[in-house]
């Protein structure tokens, strides 16, 4: 028989100390008449009447000094599931607030698990991920599920065997993390403690029996370090509030030994003495005086008060060797820091008297100081994420994250082993990650693939003309998260780049049909903007034209025909040379001249070109924006033979990117596919931001071939700018 430890009226002592207010104490009374009268004739499994569990939910909560809202959505969080009691009356009686915590409560209930939970991994993930997305929506959800399971697993004894290792892998799997990620370390450890008591008993009772022994054989040497420290910090005339001790959890051993394969011997902080003293000064003057005293074990020491943990826990740990040649480890904190160490978001949270609660305002808050939950609440809402993906990205990013950096301003990013200055930019921003160019860590430019270790200062370089994440950045970052978002990014820019390469074939489609009846591009597209051809082809825009142009609906004459443009140009011009069709350039009015194209900046038929006059040399042709003919005289106007017969120019490019494998491969493939000849090619990498440039000389008809083939290559994977050089 389940034997209820408190009554209503010990619940109603506990808020009643820090709940004045007299309509905020008679609504919580109402639930309790409400849920006493409705679950009337329900009993537990133990026998006992249901209200027991609902008085001991709600005497948790109010322990935690939680607000007369989640006080009340304690007591009704079964009310709909278990009586005919509607949600809508909870709203009516007790505001919007209470009902939307107890509807998302009940959601989670409703998800009850059979034996498939304990047999199949995708359900058990499946199962898991709808838990832990009923939580995401209000910090006072995931309070009142932890106090209701926190009950549930004190009576576990009275159920089926069954449900009793299904109840205590749920609870190590999604009740236990979360309660340490919010520093709740009293309720997180219970629960841990219980259900390892359910699934391994054996190693439970064996560790329990072993850290009794170590009590029993070490308490008068627990005792009189105690003295000795104690009369220390008299002595040094440092105020001190509370010299104590804790023993290590059964759970949190048994992870040492079992996961981390450490005897029991080896584990120097299953006995620790605390001492609670007034600031932060105070703390480490305490920690100075007692590494005078005693040997510190090296690589013990932890400033968890310079660098707190992602759950506020703040305080100092040192492992000593005393007199007696035996380890114990002393932790060091002030008052604030420990009812933060044992309560986390309960002590930073508790309930103030005549606050103005707002949730959203509330949830705000608490995600600027644990800045995981915002992370969780975010991946929370991905809902495309399959199950299994879902929880192995919250145990990785989230649950064990151990790795602590900070950014130039000093806030603390917690990340996962293994994490890059790739994952620290997604941490911090979306805008951030895609525009990164490269990172400085410790004030060092590095690379993006770099390693972060505990400490380490990190600041993300961007560029707005950054090309964005690529395939490439899926094999640094580790966090699924940032995976997924690349993902979603390449496939968004993919849809874009077709689309784009889409226009870009129309568009030279079109304009090549023009060409042929001697309009230029200005003209040409001065032409196609024009609302009744718009209209007449069912397109919004002269891109949606190209588009379909490229789809062959319409064909280029189409268009044609329906500008009724039918005559041939003329372009006459005095021929240099010959008159055959194997000079490419025309200058009027002009002799028998030697022509050179400028090997500086390489024309091709199609660019706009000068002519340069040189003593004795006739004329270098240049492309009008050649930095070599600026503020030069001798100028002369020349032209591109439009008879010329079709051949190949030189033309030199150079292609920026970041680095990848295979990305010269891709470039080739990209030349040979098209046709073009390469004479010479050559990679840089450039080492600080892994981005690379890849310099090649080819041979090109003219510059529409030109402009279509850089626009293939920014269209490869890894590439961000292509241009022409100029020597």
């Amino acid at each position: 028989m389940e034997n209820s430890a408190h009554t209503f009226d010990d619940v109603k002592s506990l808020y009643f100390s820090y709940i004045t207010n007299e309509n905020d104490r008679k609504k919580i009374e109402d639930a309790y008449q409400l849920v006493e009268k409705k679950h009337q004739g329900q009993f537990r499994k133990s026998g006992e009447p249901y209200i027991h569990h609902l008085i001991e939910v709600a005497y948790i909560l109010a322990s935690i000094v939680a607000g007369p809202e989640t006080i009340i959505a304690g007591l009704l969080h079964d009310v709909v599931e278990d009586t005919d009691y509607p949600l809508s009356e909870i709203k009516k009686e007790f505001g919007e607030d209470v009902a939307f915590l107890v509807d998302s409560v009940t959601k989670i209930q409703r998800m009850k698990f059979s034996k498939r939970y304990m047999e199949n991994e995708d359900f058990e993930a499946e199962d898991h991920k709808k838990i832990f997305l009923g939580m995401a929506k209000d910090i006072r959800v995931i309070i009142i599920k932890l106090a209701d399971r926190l009950h549930n697993m004190r009576t576990l004894q009275y159920l089926s065997h069954e449900r009793q290792l299904a109840l205590s892998k749920e609870t190590l799997d999604v009740y236990a993390p979360i309660a340490d990620r919010l520093g709740m370390n009293h309720i997180k450890s219970e629960l841990q403690d219980i259900a390892l008591s359910y699934l391994e008993p054996d190693k439970y009772d064996e560790i329990k029996n072993l850290i009794n022994t170590r009590i029993k054989n070490r308490e008068s040497d627990l005792l009189s370090l105690k003295k000795r420290l104690a009369d220390m910090l008299y002595e040094k005339n440092i105020p001190m509030y509370e010299i104590s001790s804790r023993y290590k959890s059964i759970y949190s051993v048994y992870r040492k030994m079992y996961f981390k394969g450490r005897s029991f011997d080896q584990i120097y902080d299953i006995m620790a003495i605390r001492i609670i003293t007034e600031t932060e000064i105070n703390c480490y003057e305490i920690l100075g005086f007692i590494h005078q005293m005693y040997k510190p074990l090296l690589g013990r020491f932890k400033d968890y008060i310079a660098m707190p943990k992602p759950n506020m826990y703040q305080s100092l740990h040192t492992t000593i060797l005393t007199g007696e040649n035996l380890w114990f480890e002393v932790q060091i904190r002030t008052k604030e820091m420990d009812e933060v160490a044992e309560e986390g978001i309960a002590a930073h949270w508790r309930y103030k008297e005549g606050k103005n609660y707002n949730a959203k305002t509330e949830q705000k808050e608490i995600s600027e100081k644990l800045h995981w939950l915002k992370d969780f609440v975010n991946m929370s809402s991905e809902l495309s994420d399959d199950a299994k993906n879902y929880m192995d990205s919250l145990k990785h990013e989230i649950f064990e994250a151990n790795i602590y950096v900070f950014t130039p301003m000093g806030k603390v990013i917690d990340l996962p082993t293994g994490a890059t200055p790739l994952d620290f930019a997604f941490r911090i921003h979306t805008k951030v990650f895609d525009s990164a160019v490269g990172a400085l860590v410790n004030n060092v430019l590095v690379p993006l693939n770099t390693e972060l270790k505990t400490g380490d200062i990190v600041e993300i370089k961007t560029s707005k003309a950054s090309p964005g994440p690529n395939e490439g950045w899926l094999k640094i970052v580790t966090t699924n998260s940032a995976k997924n978002h690349i993902r979603k990014f390449l496939a968004e820019k993919n849809a874009d780049d077709l689309r784009n390469d889409k226009i870009t074939k129309g568009k030279i489609s079109l304009l090549d049909a023009f060409k042929d009846r001697g309009i230029n591009e200005k003209q040409a597209l001065e032409l196609l903007n024009n609302e009744k051809l718009l209209e007449a082809f069912e397109c919004a825009t002269v891109d949606e034209l190209f588009i379909n142009v490229s789809n062959r609906n319409p064909a280029p004459t189409a268009v044609i025909d329906f500008l009724h443009i039918k005559k041939k140009v003329e372009v006459n011009f005095a021929k240099v040379g010959s008159n055959d069709s194997s000079n490419p350039i025309l200058v009027k009015n002009a002799g028998k001249v030697m022509i050179n194209l400028g090997s500086c900046c390489t024309p091709i038929p199609g660019d706009e070109i000068i002519g340069y006059i040189t003593k004795g040399k006739g004329i270098t042709i240049h492309r009008k924006e050649c930095p070599n003919i600026k503020n030069t005289q001798r100028l002369v106007d020349v032209f591109w033979n439009p008879d010329l017969k079709e051949k190949t120019y030189p033309v030199d490019l150079e292609i920026d990117c970041n680095d990848r494998p295979n990305l010269v491969v891709d470039i080739m493939q990209v030349f040979s596919i098209h046709k073009i000849s390469v004479t010479s090619l050559s990679a840089k990498l450039h080492q600080e931001t892994m981005t690379s440039t890849i310099s090649a000389t080819i041979y090109i008809k003219n510059a529409t071939e030109l402009k279509n083939l850089e626009n293939m290559l920014i269209n490869v994977n890894g590439i961000y700018h292509v241009e022409r050089k100029i020597h």
